[in-house]
């Protein structure tokens, strides 16, 4: 699929990760190639020198432009892409240049989606397919850009490929073998500009009658859309499954759905991190699995070989009975909830920015399970008002500082709060930006100080 590419003017909005990975592979098969970012940075500089031309500011795309390919991150209205639009230009994304670009018998793809939970389910993924003894790799937006995969030298069996909701908006003729949705809640409205075109985003995963269609069985808008997906349709359930489903019986996952009669796959006390959400997690990358013939014992040993990524449910410390654990990835409410519901009694950390979500149904539901709460950050005083609605009695500390020591204040405050069996989770249900570079450095700023707490 990668005839016609020579000498076709191609602009390439963004030089990110992905962008950079887009206009080398142009590059490579001789497309004449115009990146477009904001300002001049290493990247622009290595691929002046491999070849393109390099425009900054650019607001309108150069005249004879046949495709532009931009970096998810460049929302629909940015001036560049209205433009094109304008001029009748397609505009398309890294991951659908990566589709366009397959070579002949090129490896399928097992894509998946979701509001939270996608890397830790692609990563899951990936190693039950490494266990199945197939060369396999995660790309998308979990950080190997889909086009470096899909072009690697050897080529890979399969690809696990995670999809944010950005990159499906630019996605209109990727059609995965097999693809998940693994659960909805409002999140990206701001990019979106609306749930439903967010919504709308990820179901383009399921898009053809050629994908098998698997999606979460608990989750009613997933359910929902399930249903009229146009290909073969699985979910996935915390409970016993139906036909066609996979899901759990006495601590066991089951497939129900591939194969003559219903199989173990793995325990539940195999899946890590612990909590129901994770269990979801495993049975959406054992249906992808299974999907594309996984056998179950793979599935099973996949999984115990997993690795969890820093910052999602890690247990950083045990402090006199109390357990410190790190899952700053909780950037809104959805995965906050999920993160609660994980541990009998918690002392919460939680705040940063909300970006306009509502955090009432989620303290409504944690609060009898909440010991203590510590609020941080620049949305804080809704997450109070959301406690004092729900849990008025619940003891609350607010730190207003936000300075490099703001977060071992919080700690200390968490740690007061706390009595041996507890929980103190740093779940934010918000993003970090307001005092953080990203969550990874709020995490890290709470096991620092943690660990300081331990060695004192």
């Amino acid at each position: 699929m990668t005839a016609g590419w020579a000498e076709m003017p191609v602009l390439v909005a963004g030089a990110g990760a992905s962008g950079e990975a887009a206009a080398r592979a142009l590059l490579r098969f001789g497309a004449r190639v115009t990146v477009a970012d904001r300002a001049a940075s290493p990247r622009t500089e290595a691929l002046a020198e491999a070849g393109a031309t390099v425009v900054l500011g650019l607001d309108t795309p150069p005249a004879g432009t046949a495709l532009v390919v931009t970096s998810p991150g460049w929302r629909p209205d940015a001036p560049l892409l209205v433009a094109a639009a304008a001029a009748g230009i397609e505009v398309i994304g890294e991951v659908e240049l990566a589709w366009r670009l397959r070579p002949a018998g090129a490896a399928p793809w097992l894509a998946l989606t979701g509001t939270n939970g996608k890397t830790t389910t692609v990563r899951m993924l990936e190693a039950i397919l490494q266990a199945a003894g197939l060369r396999a790799v995660a790309a998308g937006n979990v950080g190997l850009p889909v086009v470096d995969a899909v072009l690697a030298d050897p080529a890979y069996d399969v690809l696990a490929v995670e999809l944010s909701s950005f990159q499906l908006h630019w996605s209109p003729s990727v059609r995965p073998a097999a693809a998940a949705l693994l659960n909805l809640a409002a999140d990206h409205l701001d990019w979106h500009s609306s749930y439903s075109a967010y919504a709308a985003a990820k179901e383009r995963i399921w898009a053809g009658p050629e994908t098998v269609a698997i999606g979460a069985a608990d989750d009613p808008e997933v359910a929902s859309r399930l249903a009229d997906a146009p290909g073969r349709r699985v979910g996935f359930t915390a409970g016993r499954p139906a036909p066609g489903q996979l899901g759990v019986v006495d601590g066991v996952l089951v497939d129900a759905a591939f194969g003559g009669r219903p199989v173990e796959l793995a325990k539940v006390r195999d899946v890590r991190p612990p909590g129901p959400h994770n269990v979801a997690n495993a049975l959406a990358a054992a249906a992808l699995a299974r999907a594309d013939g996984v056998r179950p014992d793979a599935v099973a040993e996949g999984l115990l070989a997993f690795v969890p990524d820093p910052h999602r449910n890690e247990r950083v410390a045990e402090l006199g009975g109390v357990a410190y654990v790190d899952d700053s990835k909780a950037t809104n409410p959805h995965a906050a909830a999920a993160s609660l519901s994980a541990y009998p009694r918690v002392v919460w950390i939680a705040g940063g920015l909300l970006k306009g979500a509502p955090v009432d149904r989620l303290v409504a539901a944690a609060a009898d399970r909440l010991a203590g709460a510590v609020l941080l950050g620049a949305d804080r005083a809704a997450v109070r008002a959301a406690i004092a609605r729900h849990a008025p009695h619940l003891p609350v500390v607010e730190v207003g500082r936000t300075d490099d020591e703001a977060m071992s204040e919080v700690v200390r405050a968490a740690a007061a709060l706390a009595r041996p069996g507890d929980t103190v989770l740093l779940a934010p249900a918000a993003a970090s930006m307001d005092m953080f570079r990203d969550y990874a450095a709020r995490g890290d700023a709470f096991a620092a100080a943690v660990r300081a707490m331990e060695g004192s």
